[in-house]
């Protein structure tokens, strides 16, 4: 090789990969000029071994070398060799560039389909390989980070969700306390109380009462997420379903002054389903149908056949969701923040938790909206049958 000044020694690594060894002296000469430092193989599978040991930033593939016990053609032995490393989670955003003799359009297809990211012709100018090199490095480089980030990001999100959860677990002992000793309180288990007395404490109850519940919900995202969910199946028949939770809610529906509206196709099959955990995803969307609104509205529960399967709605002439809230609102604490919505008390759990049991049963669940002011759809399908009794929960 030519007498070279040795690269950096924290310069990017390639592999030249190539089995004629003039070749191999060439690119190592061109690279060493362009600042890289460079390691050699003669065969696929060397070149495969070196990727997994030695991690270099870049890969130098000829197509035509020994294949050795690959399993393939010498002629493919390169696209075999960029297939086994784009495949393996270690070595996947390793760049690959392709260097041949070959001017086929069928080879350049070849190494696209194995997942190679450039493709030069012998001979190939040296500028144009630094400059294809280089480009590749930092497409890598910026991979790389976003990995990385999104590695911490990850590790902080369950830092905070294992903190969320002890703080939590802790607070519903002695709110579950003070809740018992309001309730004593009010049945005058201490005394009389005047009229004004029993209503504030009445109310402090009602919004403690309001705060174990956000605790449960955090409690009960949390379960759900980290165990697969066990679903009690029962035969459910839309129309009957739909009336029992319009009967429930009828009071609630009367302090609102809300109008309900049930619309039941007679063709909606019966469903298999849980009808506890179905229960409180209506529940929770007409909570928020009522909550969000600073005036009366309707609320239509609806259902009808919808392939196999069958199609609920939950929708209400309020105030509306803006579009780019229409995907955030399914995560855990997103709210949506816009001057028409009034400000309620929420976790922000609600949506998250009906996302867990509708996907759990095989389901899935959407929202339609024209935007503010113009009311809002919930839509969420579910199968006749969910795929099985228990569900991975997908976070």
């Amino acid at each position: 090789m030519t007498d070279l000044a040795p690269p950096p020694t924290d310069a990017p690594i390639i592999l030249v990969a190539d089995d004629v060894p003039a070749n191999v002296e060439l690119l190592f000469d061109q690279l060493h000029v362009l600042g890289f430092r460079a390691i050699a193989a003669s065969d696929g599978p060397s070149a495969v071994q070196i990727c997994f040991d030695q991690m270099p930033d870049l890969c130098i593939l000829d197509v035509s070398m020994p294949a050795g016990d690959l399993g393939v053609d010498d002629r493919s032995t390169g696209f075999e060799v960029c297939r086994r490393i784009k495949r393996d989670p270690r070595t996947a955003r390793i760049p690959v560039i392709f260097v041949t003799a070959l001017n086929d359009t069928t080879d350049r297809v070849k190494a696209i389909e194995a997942g190679g990211d450039d493709f030069l012709t012998k001979p190939h100018n040296r500028l144009v390989l630094g400059a294809r090199v280089r480009s590749l490095l930092k497409l890598k480089a910026a991979t790389d980070a976003l990995e990385e980030s999104l590695r911490k990001q990850k590790e902080l999100e369950k830092v905070r969700d294992d903190l969320m959860k002890m703080i939590v677990h802790d607070l519903k002992t002695p709110l579950t306390s003070i809740i018992g000793a309001m309730e004593m309180m009010i049945d005058g288990d201490f005394g009389p109380l005047t009229t004004s007395q029993r209503g504030a404490l009445g109310d402090a109850e009602s919004r403690a009462e309001d705060l174990l519940g956000l605790i449960e919900d955090l409690l009960e995202v949390a379960r759900l997420e980290e165990t697969r969910l066990t679903l009690n199946l029962k035969p459910i028949a839309p129309a009957a379903f739909l009336a029992e939770v319009r009967h429930e809610w009828d009071i609630r529906f009367q302090q609102e002054r809300a109008t309900a509206v049930v619309e039941a196709a007679d063709d909606a099959p019966v469903i298999e389903a849980d009808h506890a955990l179905l229960k409180r995803v209506f529940s929770n969307l007409v909570q928020n149908a009522l909550s969000h609104s600073a005036r009366a509205v309707t609320v239509t529960l609806g259902a009808r056949r919808d392939n196999e399967g069958t199609l609920f709605t939950v929708a209400d002439d309020g105030v509306g969701i803006p579009v780019e809230y229409h995907d955030i609102i399914f995560r855990k604490f997103e709210q949506v923040k816009t001057p028409h919505i009034p400000r309620v008390r929420s976790s922000g759990l609600g949506l998250a938790f009906c996302k867990l049991v509708v996907e759990a049963h095989g389901g899935r669940i959407w929202v339609k909206s024209g935007g503010e002011m113009v009311g809002s759809a919930f839509h969420f399908w579910l199968p006749v049958r969910p795929p099985a009794d228990t569900a991975p929960i997908s976070t």
